[in-house]
């Protein structure tokens, strides 16, 4: 693309400054739509819907992978930008995902007997797709955190009549690369965070009307919450959530000691010399992965967490 090879264009650098493929993205939406098609026992319409709400999330997310910018983030950024008649990436995946949840939502179904309650459950229902595919793309930002969200959300679906064939796809799919991703050679990426958010929500449809506008509630207030607080902030400093996080991942490096200061060091003195810091630039003594970034953040677009 644009004249660079596969690897360029889906080549990131991660928090540690390392490289890795967003491939994971492609890799997830490919394995849960054919686990989707090809799984016994899932109704026509639920399969069509799965296959929309996973194929479509996720070329979404590929887009704003591949031609997104760092100019603007979250709800709020991006519909600024929207407001000045400039349209970004994640403005189009916003208003994307939440029409193609509502679409999904619509194929799927309701069991309401009328058809005010029937439209009533198209919104929610769409809005539980949408949500929950933009909520995942946030804990995509440390390795093996999204897969492990959404294994936590879903094996409970996956425990109900009504949600357990819609939801076996995604998990599976999510279980087999979790490997790789917390090896940090790869990962989920918008492509394939938003594809197991909106599967893992279109699951969660199939949940009585009480129990979705609970999991609606809670899906509104963390997106909201993410434009003011860091999620990886607030994991790092609970230490149940930490432990969870750390699990399987390389641990945080411990920075390294300052190089001792030679003449004082002959002289018998303990102090040290500071270690010189690194170039702002990207030069020689700064820790920067072979793959430059690409137009498009590793992370979610629509996090205030840093790369780093």
């Amino acid at each position: 693309m644009n004249g660079l090879d596969g690897a360029e264009v889906w080549g990131r650098t991660n928090h540690r400054g390392e490289p890795v493929t967003l491939l994971e993205g492609p890799a997830f939406v490919a394995g849960a739509a054919a686990a989707g098609l090809l799984a016994p026992g899932v109704p026509g319409r639920a399969r069509a819907a799965a296959l929309l709400a996973g194929a479509g999330s996720g070329v979404l997310g590929g887009y704003d992978d591949l031609a997104g910018s760092a100019s603007s983030r979250g709800f709020k950024g991006h519909l600024a930008a929207l407001a000045r008649g400039e349209v970004t990436s994640g403005a189009v995946k916003i208003l994307g995902i939440g029409a193609t949840g509502l679409a999904a939502a619509a194929i799927a179904g309701s069991p309401a007997p009328s058809r005010s309650g029937r439209a009533f459950d198209a919104l929610v229902n769409g809005a539980i797709v949408a949500g929950s595919a933009n909520l995942m793309n946030l804990f995509d930002l440390r390795p093996g955190r999204a897969i492990k969200v959404g294994l936590i959300t879903g094996v409970p679906l996956a425990l109900t009549p009504s949600g357990s064939a819609l939801v076996a796809a995604p998990l599976g799919a999510a279980a087999a690369l979790l490997p790789e991703d917390l090896a940090e050679r790869a990962m989920l990426g918008d492509t394939g965070s938003n594809a197991l958010g909106a599967l893992l929500g279109l699951a969660a449809t199939r949940l009585g009307r009480g129990p979705r506008l609970a999991v609606l509630a809670g899906l509104v207030g963390l997106n909201a919450a993410s434009e003011f607080v860091s999620f990886t902030k607030v994991i790092a400093r609970t230490p149940a959530l930490n432990r969870i996080d750390m699990l399987g991942r390389r641990p945080v490096e411990a920075p390294a000691p300052a190089a001792a200061d030679p003449a004082s060091a002959g002289s018998g003195a303990a102090a040290a010399d500071p270690a010189p810091p690194a170039p702002a630039d990207g030069g020689p003594g700064a820790a920067r992965a072979a793959v430059p970034p690409q137009p498009g953040s590793a992370e979610s677009e629509t996090s205030g967490d840093p790369a780093s």
